[in-house]
């Protein structure tokens, strides 16, 4: 998935470079931000509009999952999202620094997703959200192209090759790494910016027993159903005696 954007980056042009610019943050965001870095430095097209299309990428492909941690509130579909490793963890960390956390989470590799998620599932503002994110996203991306153009005018045309190759080289390195201590169990799920674990949630919807939002009913006429079924309390045969002599 890495290998192909430097070298192929550089075959696109017009719209279908634009195009492969704005998408390739739906599967990696890290490598398409470096692919657009890339372009630029080549002078595959305008170092403006890469970077529209890449900043207007990276918003769409993460503006979305924070509405797959809402729907994780009210449906059993979207609720496995919330139970993914991290969701909790991040949780806490958007509750308690919200824009510290999204920040950190746009310059680490895996903890976009579960901080993304439960922004949703925790209800943050969206239109904070939204700014957020979008400031993030252009931060990254002016540090990004910044080091390919500084890069570039210090190693002269050689750095065209070599700086994406070493950046796809260190990321995968990093994404390895990180996978495989988790594996291991040595860190958490959003290390570096918590060693804490994942955690039960008690009282969030769908966890510990607590019903989804707008199933509150379903789960009354659950609990009414099971004690209707419910064997009656046994009588002693003493207190059937008396009921039958009268007293």
């Amino acid at each position: 998935m890495f290998g192909f954007v430097p070298t192929d980056i550089a075959q696109l042009t017009g719209f279908a470079l634009y195009l492969a610019i704005f998408l390739l943050p739906f599967i990696q965001e890290d490598a398409a931000v470096i692919g657009a870095a890339t372009a630029s430095i080549m002078g595959l097209a305008p170092t403006s509009f890469l970077v529209a299309a890449i900043i207007s990428g990276l918003i769409a492909s993460d503006a979305w999952k924070y509405w797959i941690g809402r729907l994780a509130r009210r449906y059993n579909w979207a609720h496995k999202f919330a139970e993914k490793p991290g969701v909790s963890v991040a949780g806490d960390l958007v509750r308690k620094e919200f824009v510290q956390t999204m920040l950190t989470a746009r310059f680490v590799p895996g903890t976009r997703i579960p901080t993304y998620v439960a922004c949703g599932f925790f209800k943050a503002n969206y239109a904070k959200y939204l700014v957020v994110l979008m400031l993030t996203a252009a931060l990254y991306v002016a540090i990004m192209f910044t080091l390919f153009h500084v890069g570039g005018k210090v190693a002269g045309e050689q750095a065209k090759i070599w700086l994406p190759v070493t950046a796809v080289t260190l990321l995968v390195i990093y994404i390895a790494v990180r996978w495989y201590t988790h594996r291991q169990g040595r860190h958490g799920p959003m290390t570096p910016l918590t060693e804490q674990r994942d955690h039960p949630l008690p009282g969030m919807p769908g966890f510990e027993g607590t019903p989804l939002e707008g199933h509150e009913s379903d789960a009354e006429n659950k609990n009414v159903g099971a004690a209707a079924g419910a064997d009656p309390p046994h009588r002693s045969p003493v207190a059937d005696s008396r009921d039958q002599s009268g007293g």
